[in-house]
Formats: C-alpha cells, structure tokens, sequence
C-alpha cells in the first residue's frame, strides 16, 4: 500500500469500527468503474469532488452521489462563497491525494469545508475511495458525517 492508503487506513483505525480496505487490481478512476467492480449500484458511490474556495485558499469537499451530478451555485450557496474547479496539482497540495483516490478522511490539509450529498442517505451503506485509485472502503452515511464532521445539503 502506498502512504496515501496508510494515511487514510489510519485515519480509519481513530475513528473506530471495522472499515476494512478493498483493493482492485484495475483502478476504479470514476464512480460507474467502481460501482462495476463492487457489483453495486454507481449511486452507492460516494464520489469525492475538491473545489477551490479562491477567498481563503482552502479545498472544498463535497462527498456526492456518484449518480448525481454536482451543481456548483447550490455549493456555492451552502457555503457563502464562490467556488473554482480545482486542478490535480491543487487537489493533491491540499488533500495528499491525487485525483481518483480522494478519500473523505486522511487529508494532509484538513479541508476548509466539507458537504456531504443529502442523496447519499438514501442507501443503508455506501462506498468511498481511500487514498488510491484502486482502493475503497465501505461505510454508512451517517459515519461519513461522524467522520468528517461534514454538513449534509442537497448538492443536485
């Protein structure tokens, strides 16, 4: 495993409970490849998608349903603030993480914000990248909020 997933399996360990790692021997770079390769449905995926916040410099995470897609004026009205698209050079600066293995916890800058998708609650659990393309953890939504300290919004 590389730093990242040990970043994000340690993080997994504090917070408690049995999230065990499953590693893929294709990378799962989108929230269809992945949901293909656990054999669930792509809106069980909890898509990790960084912003930009320009005024604080800060990445903004927002945690959707991998069916969804995010609307970015409803973001930018939940937190206050206007948002840009991040690139992979800022996502990886502020997360540790390089684009496709974003996971909601172990980040090397504790994000400036986080949003969890309100469509996530509707599955009694769901999976997020952990810290590798090829990686995943299984969860429940109510422990992605508990593990992010995430605020929940409609993001569609």
């Amino acid at each position: 495993m590389n730093d990242s997933v040990t970043r994000v399996r340690e993080a997994l360990r504090a917070f408690g409970g049995d999230h065990a790692i499953v590693e893929f021997t294709e990378p799962a770079r989108t929230a269809a490849d992945a949901a293909r390769l656990l054999g669930c449905r792509v809106e069980q995926i909890a898509n990790s998608l960084i912003f930009r916040a320009p005024a604080r410099d800060g990445a903004v995470l927002v945690m959707a349903s991998g069916g969804r897609r995010v609307d970015v004026a409803r973001v930018e009205q939940a937190l206050g603030e206007p948002i840009d698209k991040a690139d992979a050079d800022f996502v990886r600066a502020k997360t540790g993480f390089a684009i496709g293995g974003v996971a909601p916890l172990g980040h090397s800058v504790h994000p400036a914000a986080i949003l969890i998708d309100e469509a996530l609650f509707k599955w009694p659990e769901i999976w997020a990248a952990a810290g590798h393309s090829h990686t995943v953890f299984r969860l429940t939504p109510d422990e992605l909020v508990c593990m992010t300290g995430g605020r929940v919004v409609s993001v569609r």
